[in-house]
């Protein structure tokens, strides 16, 4: 039987300069500069994914009703400023930097291309939104036979009670779900 890789990456979500005012983005940060700091340490890759779109949205179809309605109000990313990851958590020159154009960081993106390429089969998941991004992320994951861990206190969402559900009933369904401190000392 082949020896199946246990090579763990790092994935920052989401860390938008756009994106992090929706959400207690102070102490998010910090806890997001401590799991990166400690990915490092390790010699973890550290992936981040943004989302972001071509000018004039033409990856936006009518019928999705969520990236529509963000089209129509303006609030949708382009590559930008508002598509730079917070200087807080900014990339290294040489961490990869992934763009999606959906919910899931697999969705539109080469992700997946990125993961097989460098044999990783466990990802640690971070970002805004819980709900979103993390959620979408997760599920794919799974289905993708990827082992998972999530650091709760490293997500957030703008919704502190769909936060907890998620980290406390329905991600351990599919991943570990622990602290940043809890990873780092682990």
């Amino acid at each position: 039987m082949p020896e199946v890789s246990d090579r763990s990456a790092l994935l920052v979500m989401d860390v938008q300069t756009g994106i992090t005012s929706m959400v207690d983005a102070p102490r998010l940060l910090d806890r997001l500069a401590a799991a990166i700091a400690a990915a490092r340490a390790r010699r973890i890759p550290v992936i981040y994914v943004v989302v972001g779109f071509r000018a004039g949205y033409p990856e936006v179809n009518p019928a999705n009703r969520s990236f529509s309605a963000l089209r129509d109000s303006g609030r949708l990313l382009i590559t930008d400023a508002r598509l730079e990851v917070d200087a807080a958590v900014k990339p290294n020159d040489d961490d990869v930097v992934v763009t999606k154009r959906r919910v899931s960081a697999f969705a539109g993106s080469d992700l997946d291309v990125v993961l097989r390429a460098q044999n990783v089969a466990h990802l640690i998941l971070t970002g805004i939104a819980t709900s979103g991004v993390v959620l979408s992320t997760l599920r794919q994951a799974a289905d993708l036979d990827f082992r998972l861990t999530v650091l709760s206190d490293a997500c957030a969402d703008g919704d502190s009670d769909v936060h907890r559900v998620l980290t406390e009933k329905v991600f351990p369904r599919q991943a570990s779900v622990i602290t940043v401190d809890e990873w780092v000392n682990g």
